[in-house]
Formats: structure tokens, C-alpha cells, sequence
């Protein structure tokens, strides 16, 4: 009799598969945003890096020999009066840029309330809004700009920013309007008001937060509208004469003829640096506006 002993059920042995391993591509370098920081960094560390290298001293007048070209004691050479360029230079260049910081930030902060008001509520504020900026927008800016800048005796560089931000918030207004329209229609701003949020709540934690990429490129811009402006203001010598700025040095260098004189050292380092401040600006917004725009990104 021979008795089959059953053998041992044979057990699947399930080695441990890996999990897949997700490759993440690397983000890519906003080289754009990086240069126009860079260089706008570059020209802002002028006006605060100069001084402890350079003797601004230097910059008042009878200070040096006049009209004397480049030299070892003087690497930009002096202008007429005796003022050497190079410190009018390191002065200059912080005054500049804060001109139009300050006008780009209130003239931005305006267009931004009143874009918000006029595109979320609609109706008589939107009427009114829309008329008066367009109102604003067949006035040329640089005529009323002439005007109310030479009506004002003695005008500092805030007195200045703020002339050029009176008349620089009709764009942002129109923009951050027609943004605001495409964002009050969507779905989660319906459910917002649904779930009871007020107006002012949906403003500032739904729709603005959304519009914050946007906002930065237009303050960029903005920004350099308004350089733009007060250098158009200080070539016609209607900017603050007592004090230095890129802009009332190349009135002077004109005013003097430094051209036909051949001082190139004088009318030639401020337009460089605005060069500089312009193209460094227009990078920045660039690139924070392929940040904000999905379709740019590639």
C-alpha cells in the first residue's frame, strides 16, 4: 500500500515591486527677472556704494577745475561749474529712482482702487469711473505736467513724484478693471458670495490675490512711466534745480552745450545709467509677466 503524502502547496512569493520614482523637471530660471534685477540692483548700489568710495564733496560747485576732461582725480571729468560728474552721478542716481518709485506706487495704488471698485460693483461707479478716465486719458499728460510743475516755485523730488503720479493712474485703472471683469464671473467668486463673504471680502482674499503677478508687472511699468516723465520735466528745467538727478544733470550738460563743446563726459554717463534703469525694468516686467501669463512660460 503505498500512501501519497500531498505535497506542499506552492506559496507565490511577490517580491517587492519599487515604486515608480517621480522625475521632477527642474524649474526653470526666470533669466529675465534675475538680469533685470541685477541690474537694476547694479545701478541702485551707485547711489549707495559711491559714497564710501568716492567723495560726493566733489559735487558742489567750484569744487574741482571746470571743464576739465577725464583724469585720474576726476574719472568722469568736471562740467562747467566746477561739479565733477562722477559724484553728481552717485547723487544723482538714488534721486532718480525714487522719483519713480514714488509715483509708480501712488499713481499704481489709484489705478488699483479704482479699477477694483469699478469692475467688481459695475453700475453708477463703473459709469462714473470709466468717464472720468477716459476724460484724463484725451488730456496730453505732459502739457498739465508743464503746466503744474512751473506753477510751483521751489519743487522737491517728492513735490515731483507726485505731480507725475497725478496723471499716471488712468492706465492701471483701465487694466486692473478689465482683470477684475473676467474674475467676478468666475465659479468660486459665485460660490464666495453663496457662502454669505461680503463684498469687501471677496475683493481682498479672492480677487486681489489673484491679481498680485499682475499688479508687480504693472508697478514695474509704472515705475518707469514715471522716470520717464520727470526726466521729460527736468530736460525742460522745470525739476528741482537745487538738487541732483540724472535728469537736471543732462538739462545742464544741453543748457551748456556740452555737445557742440565735446564734453562727452558729461551728457554720455547719465544716459547710459538710464539705459540701464530702463532696459533693467523692462526685463522685470517681462519676466514677472510670464510668471502671471501660463502661456509665456514656455
Amino acid at each position: 500500500m503505498t500512501v501519497r503524502i500531498p505535497s506542499a502547496p506552492a506559496v507565490a512569493t511577490l517580491e517587492p515591486s519599487n515604486p515608480p520614482v517621480t522625475v521632477r523637471a527642474p524649474r526653470r530660471i526666470n533669466g529675465m527677472l534675475a538680469g533685470g534685477i541685477a541690474m537694476i540692483l547694479l545701478v541702485g548700489l551707485i547711489g549707495y556704494v559711491g559714497p564710501l568710495l568716492f567723495d560726493t564733496s566733489l559735487g558742489d560747485v567750484g569744487a574741482a577745475p571746470p571743464s576739465e576732461a577725464p583724469s585720474w582725480d576726476h574719472p568722469l571729468g568736471t562740467e562747467v561749474q566746477g561739479r565733477d560728474v562722477l559724484a553728481l552721478l552717485i547723487l544723482g542716481t538714488p534721486q532718480t529712482l525714487k522719483i519713480g518709485l514714488i509715483a509708480g506706487i501712488v499713481g499704481l495704488s489709484i489705478g488699483v482702487v479704482l479699477g477694483l471698485v469699478s469692475g467688481y460693483f459695475g453700475g453708477i461707479a463703473d459709469a462714473v469711473i470709466r468717464l472720468v478716465t477716459d476724460v484724463f486719458l484725451t488730456i496730453p499728460a505732459l502739457a498739465i505736467l508743464i503746466v503744474v510743475a512751473s506753477m510751483v516755485r521751489v519743487l522737491s523730488i517728492e513735490a515731483m513724484a507726485l505731480i507725475v503720479a497725478s496723471l499716471s493712474w488712468m492706465g492701471p485703472t483701465r487694466t486692473i478693471r478689465s482683470q477684475v471683469l473676467t474674475l467676478r464671473e468666475r465659479r468660486y467668486i459665485q460660490l464666495a458670495r453663496l457662502s454669505g463673504l461680503s463684498h469687501f471680502e471677496i475683493i481682498f482674499a479672492e480677487i486681489l490675490p489673484n491679481l498680485i503677478p499682475y499688479i508687480a508687472a504693472t508697478l514695474v511699468l509704472a515705475i518707469s512711466t514715471g522716470i520717464l516723465a520727470a526726466i521729460g520735466l527736468e530736460i525742460l528745467g522745470l525739476g528741482p534745480s537745487h538738487l541732483p538727478s540724472l535728469g537736471m544733470l543732462i538739462f545742464w550738460a544741453q543748457y551748456y552745450d556740452a555737445v557742440f563743446r565735446g564734453m562727452w563726459w558729461w551728457f554720455l554717463p547719465p544716459i547710459g545709467i538710464l539705459v540701464l534703469i530702463f532696459v533693467g525694468l523692462f526685463m522685470i516686467a517681462t519676466g514677472l509677466d510670464r510668471i502671471s501669463n501660463p502661456r509665456l512660460r514656455n
